[in-house]
Order: structure tokens, then C-alpha cells, then sequence
């Protein structure tokens, strides 16, 4: 099961929607559920607020299950805590704001872990947090660091349930490469004019 993670309030672009700005003719969360929906058998999106704006996608709405916009692990505990009920093994979130996502992400982070564990996606000699496979039955563990400790830094629960890290190639351009900024997306398009297959 696929959760994309756009429950963010976007402040780093001014706020509104970044996964909803246009690169190619499409919007960044268009490119993302294209790429990843035939890596896996299902597909969601974790949103806030109106799920209106979001109707082009097709996508079913995951929404936090944590109030006040506690960051990324809420849009993964709620994809746990959905994937639990419908009886999938695990969850391969992504961020909403990398438009360049690999074709093979679900193929290779199954490939680079052992069953039951976790695993994070590495490009350019850095991890990428809101890339990885999350088993399922880390969700308990999910919920009582993001509720009871109030610890909302991905990097801390990969690293306290000691993820794989799969590495990625960055050349000729990272595949993990994102929009979080008006920079990024200069960057973004720059990038998509020199690479339209990207």
C-alpha cells in the first residue's frame, strides 16, 4: 500500500498546496501518484482539510489521525493504521514534493531489507525520511512516539527501529530531488526541461 504525505502546511512555499503546483503540464502530486500507483496494490493520499481540492487525483483521502499538523509521521500513522484494518504488511510513503520519484522505489526498498524491517531511500549520500517502507507492525511504536513523547522527527524513528538504507544514483540528476521552496521549484523546472522523461 502507497501514502503519498501532503497533510503539511507548505510554509517553506507560502502555504497552500505545494504538491498541486504545475511542472510539465502536470501538478507535482499528479507526476507522484503516476509513478507510483503501478508500484503498488493500492493507493491513498494523506491530506488535511478540504478534500475537494484534491478530487482530479482520484485518490482516497487519509487524513491525520493527530491533531494540530504534527508533521509527516501522522500522514504515516495514518497510512499504518489504514493499511492494518485492509490487511496489508506494510506502507511505502512518499513525499508530495518530489516529482522525480523512482520508477523502481517499491521494488528496491523491498529488495534491500529483510521481511518485518524498515526501509529508507539514500541519494546524493544523504537519507530521505519521508521515502521508506514502514512495516505495519510498527504503528504502536509510531503512535506512542508521536502521541505520548511528542517526537515528530522521522529521522528518529528510523533510526530507533534501525531502517535499511537502499541507495539511489544521482546522476545525471537525484531521483529524490524536491520542491520544498520557490528555489526548488526553479530548480524543479530547470531540471524537467533538461530531462522531460524524468
Amino acid at each position: 500500500m502507497g501514502v503519498i504525505l501532503a497533510g503539511g502546511l507548505s510554509r517553506r512555499m507560502g502555504g497552500g498546496d505545494k504538491g498541486l503546483s504545475f511542472l510539465g503540464g502536470q501538478t507535482i502530486l499528479e507526476r507522484i501518484a503516476g509513478r507510483l500507483r503501478p508500484q503498488v496494490d493500492a493507493l491513498f493520499l494523506n491530506a488535511n482539510g478540504d478534500a475537494g481540492r484534491f478530487e482530479t487525483l482520484g485518490l482516497p483521502i487519509l487524513p491525520d489521525g493527530v491533531p494540530d499538523f504534527p508533521g509527516p509521521l501522522a500522514g504515516v500513522l495514518a497510512g499504518l493504521d489504514h493499511a492494518a484494518q485492509a490487511g496489508f504488511a506494510e506502507v511505502i510513503a512518499v513525499p508530495c514534493d518530489a516529482p522525480f520519484l523512482p520508477e523502481d522505489l517499491v521494488a528496491r526498498l523491498r529488495a534491500g531489507t529483510q521481511t518485518g524491517r524498515g526501509a529508507v531511500a539514500v541519494s546524493a549520500g544523504r537519507r530521505h525520511p519521508t521515502a521508506a517502507l514502514w512495516p505495519v507492525h510498527l504503528r504502536a511504536a509510531l503512535r506512542q512516539a508521536l502521541v505520548e513523547e511528542d517526537q515528530r522527527r522521522v529521522e528518529t524513528i528510523l533510526r530507533r527501529h534501525d531502517f535499511a538504507e537502499v541507495v539511489w544514483s544521482a546522476d545525471p540528476f537525484d531521483p529524490f530531488a524536491n520542491v520544498n521552496d520557490p528555489e526548488g521549484m526553479a530548480e524543479a523546472q530547470a531540471l524537467f526541461a533538461r530531462f522531460p522523461a524524468a
